[in-house]
């Protein structure tokens, strides 16, 4: 298993507020919080990226990511949350363990965005739509 903070979590090295936990998943509260009730979903599989993840690791963070957000939503009282998850530093992953952040939303506390959306070329867009179903 890494060594990343979030493998010496599961391991038990290091505390946390544990909220859940089963054979593949655990999801704790985050140490420095974006909102209360901000919930960290890892897979005990130990891989920095989502492209890394078996099947079997995918699904069960799946399986528990709604049960963990109606939890949120209702303990902290927020009516919308953002789930979060970044691949690599340039997506700016500071931990390299797959996790997702849990985020309550409210109009005092969550997370901010701004999107920088540009309109897709149709024939670029069907192109790349080309390659990703050739790959898949």
């Amino acid at each position: 298993m890494s060594d990343s903070i979030f493998s010496k979590i599961i391991r038990n090295e290091i505390p946390c507020h544990r909220v859940y936990e089963d054979e593949l998943t655990l999801a704790f509260l985050d140490i420095n919080p974006i909102a209360p009730g901000h919930t960290l979903v890892v897979p005990k599989e130990p891989v920095a990226t989502i492209d890394e993840l078996s099947d079997e690791s995918a699904a069960a963070i799946g399986r528990v990511l709604p049960r963990i957000s109606r939890a949120v939503m209702r303990v902290s009282g927020a009516t919308a949350i953002n789930i979060l998850q970044n691949n690599g530093s340039l997506a700016y992953q500071a931990v390299p363990h797959v996790h997702f952040h849990v985020i309550p939303k409210t109009d005092a506390h969550g997370l901010g965005i701004v999107w920088n959306a540009e309109a897709l070329d149709e024939e670029a867009g069907a192109e790349l739509g080309r390659k990703l179903a050739r790959l898949l």
